[in-house]
């Protein structure tokens, strides 16, 4: 796959896409994708949803659509894009319930992550349609009986064993806990600890799912610093500059967790499996409080659309809507999204970074992980 570049880069920018893109193996790999909208690719498009990132400016700078909009929530790839590019893939996991996933999952693999969705069935139920992080691993149920189908059980069974699955959920689930305008559940809010700890409970139960259905090698995201994305900042009125405290005290609880819980999954299922924890709630912290260095000139504003609601980015000619000129100067697109320039930083981080960024071993040493 050739590597194309917005218009909008800046030479920082260039420079950690280089890096990204080194060393590549000869051989692509297969990736299923499981998660919310920092990873969907589509999938909302083809549901009844207020969730949906399918008209412009969203893929503005998204090369392989000529600038149009793939149902991607930001303004071109996601992280997991840019992993699969790193690591040889020929071409993007297309969404699950578009009409020829099959047709790519035994080269790409399928992607099956839903804005709005959440590691709680009920997570996302104001926006009507999404497909919660369960639904999302029956379907890969029925794509893993595709390939037994095609493949037959022994070729099939090395197959997803040397597949690459990313699972990032959860950043719904914690949002909709901390917004007073929505009930959680329609009833009281748990306990923060009690709701960290049955967040965590219910990702390992799907975690071990995916594990008896024949993935090896899974990378879970935690989830990033929540007090710091626009539409937090704006639902508390926290001050210019600074980021909801409260808000990252929770997802940090929950992350810490959720590190222990992956590394008992590790000690549980043997050398056969590894399960990566990525740590991208301190990689992206590290680039909000350091975004000067990195290139950027903004850290907290979205660079499309409102820091106050409705946080609307469609419709760049729609006087509700804004679009900064250099996407690549802005560490947030919208009110919830990374820009890709950020995209590429963690993902450039959690290919080649060490244990505190990516643990116990990081991504490209998982891809080429082999259990003998």
């Amino acid at each position: 796959m050739a590597v194309l570049h917005p218009p909008c880069c800046s030479s920082l920018f260039l420079v950690v896409t280089l890096l990204v893109f080194r060393s590549s193996p000869a051989l692509p790999h297969t990736f299923f994708i499981f998660g919310d909208s920092l990873v969907d690719v589509g999938n909302n498009d083809y549901l009844v949803t207020l969730s949906k990132a399918n008209a412009p400016p969203y893929g503005v700078d998204f090369a392989f659509s000529g600038g149009k909009p793939t149902g991607r929530f930001t303004n071109g790839r996601t992280i997991a894009d840019v992993i699969g590019e790193a690591l040889g893939q020929k071409s993007f996991a297309p969404p699950y319930l578009a009409p020829n996933s099959s047709a790519e999952m035994m080269n790409s693999g399928v992607n099956y992550a839903s804005g709005s969705s959440g590691i709680f069935d009920e997570t996302g139920s104001f926006y009507i349609g999404r497909v919660p992080l369960g639904q999302q691993i029956s379907y890969f149920e029925k794509t893993r009986a595709r390939i037994l189908e095609i493949m037959g059980e022994k070729a099939a069974t090395g197959f997803l064993k040397k597949a690459l699955f990313t699972v990032a959920a959860g950043s719904n689930d914690i949002l909709e806990y901390l917004s007073p305008s929505m009930p959680f559940f329609g009833r009281e809010k748990y306990d923060p600890s009690v709701f960290q700890d049955s967040l965590a409970s219910n990702l390992t139960f799907y975690l071990k799912r995916l594990n008896q259905l024949g993935a090896r090698k899974i990378v879970v995201a935690d989830v990033g610093p929540l007090g710091c994305i626009p539409y937090v900042r704006a639902l508390e009125f926290i001050p210019a500059g600074e980021c909801s405290a409260s808000a990252n005290q929770l997802t940090q609880g929950y992350n810490k967790k959720l590190k222990r819980m992956i590394y008992k999954l590790n000690q549980e299922m043997g050398p056969e499996s590894r399960f990566v924890y990525a740590n991208t709630y301190e990689i992206v912290m590290e680039i909000i409080q350091q975004y000067r260095q990195y290139g950027f000139e903004n850290a907290l504003d979205p660079c499309c659309g409102g820091s106050f609601p409705p946080f609307l980015c469609i419709g760049i000619a729609n006087s509700t809507s804004t679009l900064c000129n250099d996407r690549s100067k802005y560490v947030f697109w919208d009110a919830f999204h990374p820009t890709e320039a950020v995209n590429f930083i963690v993902a450039g981080k959690l290919l080649d970074g060490n244990s505190a960024v990516a643990s116990p071993i990081n991504v490209r040493e998982l891809s080429q992980y082999q259990y003998k």
